[in-house]
């Protein structure tokens, strides 16, 4: 019997949505034990992840690993997370940075995967794309003033910026994150994982 993993990763790629990847040879980059209890969805891989085959394999994992206070083996080899991509697909260059994901990917197979994650307990929105997609009018005017508001989102989603090295000024111009948003953020990935051990 065919994981949920491997049973959607399959459908993916014979979607004919996705067929330029497939005949490139490209395998849609996401995550899906069984036993995940928290969802990191963030915007689609770039190129070197997609090129390696590991998602977040860029400075701005090594951000996101840190804000969460996991180490590279937590993230990779447990079964604690599922990641999500709002694309699987890296999109390509655009004139400044990647395209954005397509619209349509999430809303066709995220639902399926999370139903079929039952353990999930926590969902780490990180960016606009996915805070725009799961928060919608719930969101508040600007990512900034939705990130800092995460509390209004908890227990089921926690918004953040994304961990891009970009968004170095934006952490500088907003000391709060780092003060208050992390500390708590550290705190339910840390009381999640000792629950799930």
């Amino acid at each position: 019997m065919l994981s949920i993993y491997e049973e959607i990763k399959t459908e993916i790629m014979n979607d004919p949505a996705n067929e330029r990847f497939t005949e490139q040879g490209i395998e849609p980059l996401f995550s899906a034990p069984q036993n995940a209890r928290i969802a990191i969805i963030g915007q689609a891989p770039g190129i070197h992840a997609q090129r390696t085959r590991k998602y977040w394999n860029d400075q701005s994992g090594v951000r996101l690993r840190q804000w969460m206070n996991v180490t590279e083996e937590q993230f990779y080899e447990s079964d604690l997370f599922t990641v999500l991509p709002m694309d699987f697909y890296y999109p390509g260059k655009a004139k400044t940075g990647d395209l954005p994901p397509r619209k349509d990917f999430a809303e066709k197979w995220h639902p399926r995967i999370l139903a079929a994650l039952p353990k999930v307990e926590l969902i780490l929105l990180v960016g606009s794309y996915a805070q725009n997609h799961y928060l919608k009018k719930q969101k508040h005017r600007t990512l900034t003033e939705t990130v800092r508001h995460y509390q209004d989102y908890l227990p089921t989603y926690f918004p953040l910026v994304h961990p891009s090295p970009l968004n170095g000024r934006w952490l500088k111009k907003n000391p709060w994150f780092e003060e208050e948003v992390l500390p708590e953020l550290k705190q339910r990935v840390q009381a999640i994982a000792e629950r799930g051990e």
